[in-house]
């Protein structure tokens, strides 16, 4: 029996051009190591936002449906949350279990303890990072925490060959967290250290 279970907030199938390339399902799952102000899922925050617990078997045999259209568009499954990257074990488990051709793509802050990163190298295709702010100061204070661990785990991510064509950064415009001149400051630090594609957009308050 398998007892690496996972918490999860909603599988969303069918996505097209939101979640990386060709049809996606989303497997959002309940937990995060952050506290964001403006949180687009904040019931993977509350107890009471939780679906239920699942395997990484039964998860498969739920996302097996979409096979057909995984292997006609290039698309696969997106890993979100909350922070999937704390479901490292749960992730690699499923991954080693599903068709080889299926396409991962994870959507993460990155603010995680780095064994769990090593864990998600070998089967993750690409990553969304949501860096918020690369001003330690609005990042605690939009966040609740330290982004060292953040900036760390980025650069390690691109020591690996070929990594910086699959990373997507998300700088965020926070309403009355940071201004036009912070953004383009987070933009100019990315590009430093060899990112290439970056996402500029703008937060909605909730």
């Amino acid at each position: 029996m398998n007892h690496n279970l996972a918490p999860i907030i909603a599988v969303a199938r069918h996505r097209l051009t939101v979640d990386g390339q060709g049809v996606t399902t989303l497997v959002a799952f309940h937990g995060c190591t952050l506290c964001c102000q403006y949180c687009l899922n904040s019931q993977c925050l509350r107890p009471e936002g939780l679906w239920r617990t699942v395997t990484p078997d039964e998860l498969l045999g739920e996302v097996m449906i979409d096979n057909l259209y995984f292997l006609a568009t290039g698309g696969g499954i997106t890993f979100g949350g909350g922070e999937p990257a704390i479901r490292s074990e749960f992730i690699s488990d499923f991954c080693r279990m599903a068709p080889p051709e299926w396409h991962y793509t994870i959507e993460t802050a990155l603010n995680v303890d780095r064994e769990h990163l090593e864990r998600l190298v070998p089967h993750i295709h690409e990553y969304y990072i949501d860096i918020k702010d690369m001003n330690p100061a609005i990042y605690r204070r939009y966040t609740g925490q330290d982004n060292r661990r953040v900036l760390d785990n980025l650069q390690w991510l691109l020591q690996h060959d070929g990594m910086a064509s699959r990373i997507v950064v998300r700088v965020p415009h926070i309403p009355d967290f940071n201004t036009d001149e912070d953004v383009q400051r987070s933009r100019q630090h990315l590009e430093s250290i060899g990112i290439t594609r970056i996402d500029e957009f703008t937060y909605e308050r909730r």
